[in-house]
């Protein structure tokens, strides 16, 4: 396995107080825009806030980005902004929750986001790393899309009607 592209290791008998900001080099948005197949991170800060709670570890905090990636439409790259929060939970090996495998459970908001880490220190920046893959729409649409759409004489999802004899039958019922 290879060494993540934005490395971050946090020591929690050492959390740094106040807030952490931390921010991407060139090369490490080179990496990450390469790992999630867009165009270019041009990018990327997270601030976070530490706290301890239960054993575990509490990271609370924003991220931005500038994000450079192809439109899902036109093809043609354009560039938009992402601006997400996250609240994330370090736990150290082996005290994660566990369930049994076929009982059924329910997730809490504390289930949520929480991350196993060995030995002493966790890895944050591929947490953020993490938390910017999930904010990225493989299919998001650039400024072009609808006019490329007309061109093309493709309807977009919003404006198609149903047809086919289901669509027909659930009108009839509608009636």
């Amino acid at each position: 396995m290879s060494a993540p592209e934005l490395s971050r290791p946090i020591k929690p008998r050492a959390l740094p107080a106040g807030t952490m900001t931390i921010e991407a080099d060139e090369a490490e948005r080179a990496a990450l825009a390469s790992r999630f197949g867009i165009t270019a991170i041009h990018t990327l800060t997270a601030e976070v806030e530490f706290g301890e709670k239960d054993g575990a570890v509490l990271a609370e905090g924003k991220l931005a980005a500038t994000l450079e990636q192809p439109c899902a439409v036109t093809r043609e790259d354009f560039t938009y902004e992402v601006s997400e929060t996250f609240s994330l939970r370090f736990v150290p090996e082996g005290r994660m929750g566990e369930y049994e495998e076929d009982a059924e459970f329910e997730l809490t908001e504390d289930d949520l986001d929480e991350i196993e880490y060995e030995g002493d220190s966790f890895d944050l920046g591929e947490a953020i790393a993490q938390e910017l893959a999930l904010a990225i729409d493989p299919y998001r649409e650039g400024p072009g899309a609808e006019e490329a759409r007309e061109e093309a004489g493709i309807e977009s999802d919003e404006n198609r009607k149903p047809s086919g004899p289901l669509a027909e039958a659930l009108a009839a019922l509608k009636k």
